[in-house]
């Protein structure tokens, strides 16, 4: 650990987005908050939920919401091996194929732009989800591909090491 004449990095931040657009911030909150009422109604495990923020978060480069959502994946009973396991999940055991199925497919959607979500990502997650699991999930991904997209642009909240 950190000895007293060493530092943290600090990223500095570069707007409060939450001061500078607080209708926007209150209706992108608004959304997070619709998208986790669809979760619920289709019975979508929390754990699961903070891997699939995790990793649309580690393709984002969204270091907030990494921090975040590993912590949150903790608090949810995940392991740490399946949450160390997310950036590689291809490649780890520790997956259902339900879940890989969820986890592609945020992949597919989070990377819209290169991909356009071919139809076979949609097939595969629609083998393992009904219509409305896959409309939570689209929900969830979009969700936290918006507020990746503010903290990647913003840098407005900065991660903070646990003591």
């Amino acid at each position: 650990m950190s000895t007293s004449t060493d530092h943290l990095h600090t990223i500095a931040t570069r707007l409060d987005i939450d001061a500078a657009a607080p209708a926007f911030s209150k209706a992108v909150a608004h959304l997070d908050n619709a998208a986790t009422r669809e979760l619920d109604r289709v019975g979508i495990q929390a754990g699961l939920r903070d891997l699939l923020k995790l990793r649309a978060s580690q393709l984002n480069g969204c270091a907030y919401c990494v921090d975040m959502h590993a912590k949150d994946a903790v608090t949810h009973g995940e392991p740490h091996q399946r949450i160390h396991a997310v950036s590689i999940w291809r490649e780890m055991p520790f997956f259902t194929d339900k879940e890989r199925a969820a986890l592609a497919f945020t992949e597919s959607v989070t990377r819209a732009s290169e991909t356009h979500v071919p139809q076979e990502d949609y097939d595969a997650v629609a083998e393992h989800w009904s219509d409305d699991e896959v409309a939570a999930l689209v929900a969830l991904i979009v969700t936290i591909n918006a507020w990746n997209l503010i903290g990647v642009a913003t840098r407005a909240w900065e991660p903070a090491l646990d003591a």
